[in-house]
């Protein structure tokens, strides 16, 4: 098997290995709070970046925290979904809208309600297509989002 795809489909099979290795029964994303998509969403993101971060090479974990933590705060999280809306399927653009205006009772201590807001959409989106097995959809997106900060991130 090529390299590369074995390499993607290792990625996509990611939530299928979980269901199936913890004899979990799949279930429609669609089912699923904003809030619950956004909770799962957070740390695929999360990771995401931290992979991004860490592969750029060995650093003092305190340098690697602040580079993610810059990376993953909602204002910065609000400003790449703002840059990746224009590239959203009508589907992925409902399940955003539903993450942006789903009640939350708590609050980023250093955001605005409305990057708050947001950034509760971006990870409830990604927290969607997380469990519907589209990594690849997620990296897309997250390179559109934050193409010029990957570009500042020490090397």
């Amino acid at each position: 098997m090529d390299e590369s795809i074995k390499e993607n489909t290792e990625e996509t099979e990611l939530v299928s290995r979980i269901r199936s290795n913890f004899k979990i029964k799949k279930k429609d994303p669609k089912q699923y709070s904003p809030l619950t998509l956004a909770y799962i969403g957070d740390g695929i993101y999360d990771l995401v970046i931290r992979t991004i971060i860490v592969e750029q090479g060995n650093a003092r974990v305190n340098q690697l925290h602040k580079s993610v933590s810059n990376m993953v705060k909602a204002a910065t999280q609000a400003e790449a979904i703002r840059k990746m809306e224009p590239y959203l399927t009508e589907e992925e653009l409902g399940v955003y809208r539903r993450g942006r205006n789903a009640k939350s009772y708590t609050m980023a201590k250093n955001a605005s309600m409305v990057d708050y807001r947001c950034a509760t959409g971006l990870e409830a989106l990604m927290g969607y297509l997380y469990l519907n097995e589209q990594m690849d959809r997620i990296i897309e997106l997250i390179e559109l989002g934050l193409e010029e900060k990957l570009e500042l991130s020490p090397k």
